[in-house]
C-alpha cells in the first residue's frame, strides 16, 4: 500500500477523533457550567420556583422566565397545583368499643408564592414531598388515618353513622388533618367522607335499628298524618269562616270608605257653597261700603256747595248791600250838591268817548240824521230845526 492511499485513511480517522473529543468537551462544559448558570428557565401559572445560591435558598418567585449567573445557582419548580388522595381504614373502634370503617378523600396542596417562609423554613426537612407525588400522597394519607382514629375513636357508633353526625365527623377529620399537615408546610381542602364502612354483624344491627326507628317514625308520622289531617280540616272550616269574615269585613270597609268619600264630597260642596257664599257676602258688603261711600262724598260735595253758595249769597249780599249803600250815598251827595251830579255827568261822556268817535253839537232840542258813507255816497249830517 502506498503512502498516498494511507493519508486520507488517517485524515477521515483523525476527523472523527476531532469530533468525538469536541462532543465530549461540550458535554463537560455543559455539565461543569450548569453549574454557574442557567438560562430562560419558564415558571409557569401552576408553580412556584425556588432559587438557590451555593445551596442556599436565594429567592422564591412565581410564574415568569428566570435567568441567573453566580457560582453553583440553580432553580427547582415546585408545583402548587391540587394533589388529589383517598385513603380508608376497615378496622376502628368507637368510643362504646363498636367496629366500624371509614373513607376520606381530598385535595393537599403545598407551599405556594404566599407562603415563602413556610418554603424557607420547611424545604431542607421536606424536600422530597415538595417534589415527589407519590412521597407527598403517602405521607397525607398517614396522617388521614391518624385523624380518622382519633375523630371515630372519641366518638359512639351513632354519633359517627347516623343523620348529621356524618358531617360532623367531616369537619373533625377535616380539622384534625390539616393540624397534622401544617406541621409539614402542607395544607387539605376539600374534605369529604364518602363511605362509612361496617362489618356484616354492625349493619345487619344497624340495620334493625333504622327498621325500628322507621316503624316508631312511621307510627308517628301516621299519627301525626290523623293529627294533621284533622287540623287540616278544622284550617280550612275556619279558613272558610276567615274568608266570609273577611269578605263582610272589606264589604264593611268598602261601605265605610264609600260613606267616608260622600261625607267629603257633600263637605267639599258645602265649602263651596260657603265660600260663595262668603264671596257673594263680601261682594255686598263692599258694595255697601261704595254706596255709602258715594252717598257720604254726595252729602259732602252738597254740604260744600250749600256752604259755597251761601258763601256766594252772604257775599252778593254784601257786594248789593255795598252798592245800595253806595247809590244811597251819591243820591244824598247829588241832592245836596247838584253841581257833582253835573261833573259826575260829564265824567261819564268823556268816559264813554274814543279817540276814533266824532263830536255833533247840535241845537237843543233838535235830532241829527247821520248818513254813514259807502260806495256814491258822501257823509251828510241834516240837522232838522224844530217846528
Amino acid at each position: 500500500m502506498s503512502v498516498q492511499n494511507l493519508r486520507p485513511k488517517t485524515r477521515g480517522l483523525t476527523n472523527i477523533i476531532i469530533g468525538i473529543v469536541v462532543f465530549i468537551a461540550a458535554i463537560a462544559i455543559l455539565s461543569f457550567g450548569s453549574q454557574f448558570f442557567y438560562l430562560f428557565k419558564k415558571v409557569d401559572a401552576q408553580e412556584v420556583g425556588i432559587q438557590f445560591t451555593s445551596g442556599r435558598i436565594k429567592n422564591v418567585v412565581g410564574p415568569g422566565v428566570y435567568s441567573d449567573f453566580g457560582l453553583f445557582v440553580s432553580m427547582v419548580k415546585v408545583s402548587s397545583q391540587a394533589i388529589p388522595f383517598a385513603v380508608d381504614d376497615a378496622e376502628i373502634i368507637t368510643k362504646d368499643k363498636q367496629r366500624m370503617g371509614a373513607a376520606v378523600s381530598g385535595d393537599i396542596f403545598r407551599p405556594g408564592e404566599t407562603e415563602k417562609d413556610v418554603l424557607r423554613e420547611n424545604w431542607s426537612k421536606y424536600r422530597g414531598l415538595y417534589t415527589d407525588d407519590a412521597a407527598l400522597v403517602a405521607k397525607v394519607q398517614d396522617f388521614a388515618r391518624q385523624a380518622m382514629k382519633v375523630c371515630v375513636g372519641g366518638r359512639s357508633f351513632d354519633d359517627n353513622t347516623i343523620g348529621s353526625a356524618r358531617d360532623e365527623l367531616r369537619g373533625c377529620i377535616d380539622d384534625e388533618l390539616n393540624d397534622l399537615a401544617a406541621s409539614v408546610g402542607l395544607m387539605v381542602r376539600n374534605v369529604v367522607v364518602p363511605n362509612i364502612i361496617l362489618s356484616p354483624e354492625a349493619q345487619a344491627g344497624l340495620d334493625a335499628i333504622v327498621q325500628s326507628r322507621l316503624e316508631t317514625e312511621k307510627a308517628a308520622q301516621d299519627e301525626l298524618k290523623a293529627i294533621a289531617q284533622a287540623e287540616a280540616e278544622q284550617a280550612r272550616v275556619e279558613g272558610e269562616i276567615r274568608v266570609e269574615q273577611a269578605r263582610i269585613q272589606e264589604t264593611t270597609r268598602q261601605q265605610t270608605t264609600l260613606a267616608e268619600l260622600e261625607r267629603q264630597r257633600v263637605a267639599a260642596q258645602l265649602a263651596v257653597i260657603e265660600a260663595q257664599r262668603a264671596n257673594t257676602l263680601a261682594e255686598l258688603e263692599t258694595e255697601r261700603q261704595r254706596i255709602e261711600a258715594t252717598k257720604a262724598n254726595e252729602i259732602l260735595a252738597a254740604e260744600r256747595n250749600l256752604q259755597i253758595r251761601k258763601l256766594e249769597a252772604d257775599a252778593l249780599e254784601a257786594v248789593a248791600r255795598g252798592d245800595v249803600a253806595l247809590r244811597k250815598a251819591l243820591a244824598l251827595l247829588y241832592a245836596e250838591h247838584p253841581e257833582f251830579q253835573l261833573v259826575t255827568i260829564a265824567e261819564a261822556n268823556a268816559a264813554a268817548l274814543s279817540a276814533a268817535d266824532k263830536i255833533i253839537f247840535t241845537v237843543e232840542g233838535s235830532m241829527p240824521t247821520i248818513v254813514l258813507p259807502g260806495p256814491g255816497i258822501a257823509p251828510t249830517v241834516n240837522v232838522a230845526q224844530p217846528q
